[in-house]
């Protein structure tokens, strides 16, 4: 069968296959530009399933928000020089868009898809890792950050008990300053009432060993296991950490402040942090 050379052009740009295997396809489906389209794709799918084991360890973080509604997605892929092609990152944007406009709290097929599509076309791995939605209610205020290299990402949501101070320039200001803390120091926690009372009893646990052989009365040595339980919880909480822009309070009584000069008050609603390959 005579196949026209501009039908394999006219293949290779909408899978960006080879020459070779796009007039193979066309010659095998009779000249049926659709059926050999599907006929790459089924192959170029078989390439890519065979690559699933490689690790994608690089990518994207993305992130969209209004100040009351929120979608962070984390896209990776295998290599560098792929997180930085521009059909990868039209790839990211158009994911990160359709998320945000269709309220996906989750990896959705059609999302899948169009990620499917691309890694077909390049032959690299490609995922959607994972998806998270955030909505504000009336009293709230979304804010976000994503660091330059695009493998970071954090949202945070304030919550204010008088809704007009969330309009507030500083206030707005303080809610990137948090989404800034969770992404350089990220907490394992919001607060100490979040975490684990295994968690906490593990830790003490290490923590009177770790005494144990010290010449001091026994309160004492309770003491300091206390003092250093107490320690371990600001390291790991948002609340208690030493805050970004002044290491001199930490982020709760900056919190504080910042909800007073406003004229209400603010609390820490939720905060989502997304370091590309951590779970």
């Amino acid at each position: 069968m005579d196949i026209k050379a501009s039908d394999v052009k006219a293949l290779r740009d909408i899978t960006g296959a080879g020459m070779m295997e796009c007039k193979n396809a066309l010659v095998e489906c009779n000249g049926d530009s659709a059926a050999a389209e599907k006929l790459l794709k089924e192959k170029g799918l078989a390439a890519v399933e065979k690559r699933a084991g490689r690790a994608t360890s690089e990518g994207l973080v993305l992130v969209k928000t209004d100040g009351k509604k929120a979608v962070m997605a984390e896209l990776t892929c295998e290599t560098d020089f792929v997180a930085k092609n521009a059909d990868f990152i039209a790839l990211g944007e158009k994911v990160i868009e359709t998320a945000f406009a269709k309220g996906y709290t989750e990896v959705t097929t059609d999302l899948s898809t169009m990620v499917l599509d691309l890694a077909t076309k390049v032959r690299e791995n490609m995922t959607l890792t994972r998806v998270v939605s955030v909505s504000a209610s009336a009293n709230e205020y979304i804010e976000k950050y994503i660091h330059s290299d695009k493998k970071t990402g954090a949202l945070v949501v304030l919550k204010a008990d008088k809704p007009e101070i969330l309009s507030n320039q500083a206030v707005r200001e303080f809610a990137y300053d948090c989404c800034l803390h969770l992404a350089a120091f990220a907490p394992l926690y919001p607060d100490t009432g979040s975490v684990d009372k295994a968690y906490i009893a593990e830790q003490t646990e290490i923590f009177t060993k770790q005494v144990a052989e010290l010449d001091k009365p026994e309160n004492v040595k309770a003491g300091i296991v206390q003092g250093k339980i107490k320690k371990h919880l600001a390291d790991i909480c948002f609340l208690e950490q030493p805050f970004v822009k002044d290491d001199k309070v930490s982020v709760a009584k900056k919190m504080d402040e910042v909800g007073k000069a406003a004229g209400g008050k603010l609390e820490l609603s939720k905060m989502v942090l997304f370091q590309l390959g951590a779970k």
